[in-house]
């Protein structure tokens, strides 16, 4: 392999980066505290991941060697060091990078940053300016602070599981939910607090905790209990929207979601060779579909099981019914319109060669940001970092 390579962070008049000059040290680990880092990266920050030597972040090794699917996910456009803080001559060289930085993220349990030399006081004593934020699982107070928490856990705490969960069948389905919303909300506090740094020329400590988060994030179920008594279930939400998942002839899959205005039910009855089914009263207006959504599921299924998905493609999309592909990974991103939005971003990796990643959602002046650094090896990036951080030492003395 060549030398170490660089994260992309300068900007350019074609390629958007409104955090370029920005330094960011992540102390993060698994999912919370890197995907806020990730999301700053993504706005051009440059990120450096502070790792433990020889393991490195534990996501690395979810699946064997250093370098697992998991810690790939979040970890993009960032440089990594290693370093043991808990050995004098690696805390003095982490505080050399703090006092240059302007944001620090950590996502430890309560108590742990400040035995690693990474506690808020100390850290902003070095650095006034610097925004600190600490991620963590039930808050920094309270009988809860030292459960460990994680993405199932958050979930459960915030009520927001009990709306997946299928009822009839218990178990827990889906992504990683509240780890990455964490992260989301976490780097949202990081924006506001260096705006207001800007103004005063003081950091805060931003705090964010995975129940709070996942509270938040299901405010909906939240609202709708506080001020109508409803205690929403999995199949709240998608009665009331009038969403939909048909398996097709070829097994698969087609979703719907045919929400309130009256044009796409008579859209969808005619394309689905029902014409009269809104005579009916059960169907007739949106309360009685809502109320009988289940027969209407049991109606359409075996109509939408006659034709192959893309059938039902060309014939949905000639009606302007609001429709798409219930497309699983493999297939979303070779969609027309994702290849045309260039949703799938790619690069070299010196190690596995070409890695190919989903880029930042955003577009600055109509100008999405395709510009990718795959994540870094451990301490790929540590002596370059070293160097850069004693320059800067020298030059301050």
């Amino acid at each position: 392999m060549t030398g170490p390579r660089r994260a992309r962070r300068r900007g350019s008049a074609s390629l958007a980066k409104p955090l370029a000059g920005l330094r960011v040290i992540e102390m993060g680990t698994f999912i919370t505290g890197p995907a806020a880092a990730m999301h700053l990266a993504d706005l051009g920050a440059d990120v450096v991941k502070v790792e433990r030597p020889e393991t490195g972040d534990p996501f690395r090794a979810f699946k064997g060697a250093l370098y697992a699917p998991h810690f790939q996910t979040y970890n993009r456009n960032k440089r990594s060091i290693a370093l043991d803080t808990t050995k004098p001559e690696d805390r003095a060289v982490f505080h050399d990078l703090i006092r240059d930085a302007d944001v620090f993220i950590q996502n430890f349990r309560p108590g742990v940053a400040e035995k690693l030399g990474a506690g808020s006081e100390e850290l902003q004593g070095l650095n006034s300016r610097l925004v600190y934020c600490a991620i963590s699982g039930f808050g920094t107070t309270g009988p809860n602070r030292d459960r460990p928490a994680f993405d199932t856990v958050a979930q459960a705490a915030s009520g927001f599981l009990r709306l997946l969960v299928p009822p009839d069948r218990p178990r827990v389905i889906g992504p990683a939910i509240a780890d990455s919303v964490t992260g989301f909300y976490a780097a949202f506090g990081i924006l506001g607090a260096i705006v207001e740094r800007n103004a005063t020329g003081k950091g805060r400590r931003v705090d964010v905790s995975m129940l709070e988060a996942m509270c938040h994030f299901n405010l909906d179920a939240f609202t709708h209990y506080y001020s109508a008594g409803e205690v929403m279930g999995p199949l709240s939400r998608p009665s009331v929207s009038q969403s939909y998942v048909f398996q097709c002839a070829d097994d698969k899959w087609i979703a719907l979601h045919m929400s309130s205005p009256p044009k796409f039910w008579e859209n969808l009855a005619a394309a689905i060779g029902k014409p009269d089914l809104l005579k009916d009263p059960r169907f007739s207006d949106r309360m009685g579909r809502i109320a009988h959504q289940d027969e209407l599921i049991d109606i359409m299924a075996p109509l939408f099981r006659g034709k192959t998905r893309d059938a039902w493609v060309a014939i949905l999309d000639e009606a302007e019914v609001p429709f798409s592909p219930a497309y699983d990974s493999a297939e979303a991103l070779e969609d027309p319109q994702a290849r045309h939005l260039r949703i799938r971003v790619e690069t070299e990796h010196p190690v596995i060669g070409r890695w190919q990643t989903v880029r930042s959602p955003l577009s600055f002046d109509g100008e999405p940001n395709f510009d990718v650094t795959a994540p870094p090896l451990l301490d790929e990036h540590g002596k370059e970092i070293r160097e850069e951080a004693a320059a800067k030492r020298r030059a301050a003395e």
